[in-house]
């Protein structure tokens, strides 16, 4: 048993918290936001993730898990202290790092013996030298800092952190590369690895990983947007190229591109940090340019379809979050929908299982919402799917045909096949396959 501390209670550092109380350690998380803190206190979560909850309660009930507002409380005993902070892109894309070097500042001056003081949170190379010169400042004892770099898919995070495919631990320091290889031994038992390296090469390793996922889902974006040139399919396609092993078959799935708050992030950042050592990354700067146009790629479809005029124009929307099984709206395709077809004076009614109370805080009465995915249709001239949650894949086409005015849908998730389609009498438009008319 370990006693940690984590600083921040966003996505990252109450899965961390709640994944390491949950075998066994007494783990206390930090959190400036004092309303938040009381409902956590109180066992009411407050993210969306697939059994979390069952876990942060258990470890509520238990007492190993703990929350404060007061950091100097949050550490007092504490062995490692985990920064899980945000590190949102500055106007000129760089990682804000003000709340962790904030943070390790006041960490100077309140630790007295030896800790180990982790970056969890997503940082660029170089940050933590900038974080133990902060805490050097003022601290009176011996620590270390160490880059740990969180490998979790939202929706599957739970999973990915209690049976990782691989921990990076990024240290110089023998003494906290023991405390951490002990504190990550019960989540390899299968024999996954362990990756040991230096601080610099941790924080890249992360950055790497992202921007090269993203690149991939880049890539069979342009690849599908040309398969609609020239008649081929981006399905036939995907199976076969995912099957060489080199290549592999997951991220190949065409789409309106990415979002969340890893991904644009993290390759934006990597991006800056290049200028800042005077390097381009020309492959990136692409990656950016073609995922912020793929967000939209089907608006002059639907505009298209609608004769240049969508003013008054009723479209049902299938999904708000960027992905499925999250409530996470950051950079999700659908707002970007969302924004041009208000624009042009259409009236959207949406529906998500999980994600509407985020967009009803972010647009307000701009859109509706309904109860469920068929009350958005009634009355609607078309539908619009943005996000591949399971219960939009096997719907019941004669009800969406019998509420819609027109059998109509426009498919950013590739969720149905297009025989199908076509058999059901559809107009039905996806990404990078044959065009599908009634």
């Amino acid at each position: 048993m370990k006693k940690i501390t984590v600083v921040g209670t966003g996505y990252v550092g109450l899965v961390t918290g709640t994944c390491f109380a949950e075998t066994g350690n007494l783990v206390t998380c930090v959190d400036i936001d004092e309303n938040k803190v009381e409902k956590m206190k109180k066992g009411i979560i407050p993210i969306y993730e697939p059994n979390l909850d069952t876990l942060f309660e258990r470890n509520i009930q238990a007492n190993r898990l703990s929350f404060t507002t007061s950091l100097e409380q949050g550490i007092e005993g504490a062995e490692i202290i985990f920064l899980a902070l945000p590190t949102p892109p500055g106007e000129d894309g760089s990682a804000d790092l003000s709340y962790i070097l904030g943070v390790a500042e006041q960490l100077g001056k309140l630790i007295t013996n030896y800790k180990v003081i982790v970056d969890k949170s997503t940082v660029p190379v170089g940050t933590a030298e900038k974080v133990h010169n902060a805490i050097k400042a003022n601290a009176k004892t011996d620590f270390a800092v160490v880059s740990n770099p969180e490998f979790l898919r939202e929706g599957f995070a739970v999973s990915d952190f209690m049976k990782p495919d691989r921990v990076v631990i990024g240290t110089s320091d023998e003494r906290a590369k023991k405390i951490m290889e002990s504190l990550y031994k019960p989540f390899v038992r299968q024999g996954n690895p362990i990756y040991f390296m230096d601080e610099k090469s941790a924080e890249l390793t992360k950055y790497a990983a992202n921007s090269f996922l993203a690149t991939k889902i880049t890539f069979m974006n342009e690849i599908a947007n040309f398969c609609e040139l020239v008649g081929a399919d981006v399905d036939k396609v995907r199976v076969g190229i995912g099957s060489d092993e080199r290549i592999g078959k997951r991220f190949l799935f065409p789409g309106i591109g990415y979002g969340g708050s890893c991904f644009p992030k993290d390759v934006q950042a990597l991006v800056k940090s290049g200028k800042e050592n005077n390097f381009e990354f020309e492959i990136l700067n692409a990656v950016m340019k073609v995922n912020e146009d793929q967000k939209t790629v089907l608006f002059p479809r639907m505009k298209n379809f609608f004769r240049g005029d969508l003013k008054g124009k009723r479209i049902a929307l299938w999904g708000l979050a960027f992905k499925p099984d999250t409530d996470d709206i950051r950079e999700a395709p659908a707002l970007y929908m969302i924004n041009e077809l208000l624009n042009e004076g259409a009236k959207i009614t949406a529906y998500d299982p999980e994600a509407m109370p985020n967009v009803q805080k972010l647009l307000g009465d701009k859109i509706s919402f309904s109860t469920d995915e068929y009350e958005a249709l009634i009355e609607a001239d078309a539908l619009l799917i943005c996000t591949e949650w399971g219960i939009f894949r096997n719907p019941d086409f004669d009800r969406i045909k019998s509420l819609l005015n027109d059998a109509v849908i426009f498919d950013g998730r590739n969720l149905f096949e297009i025989e199908e389609m076509s058999e059901k009498g559809f107009f039905y438009a996806s990404i990078g396959r044959n065009l599908i008319e009634k």
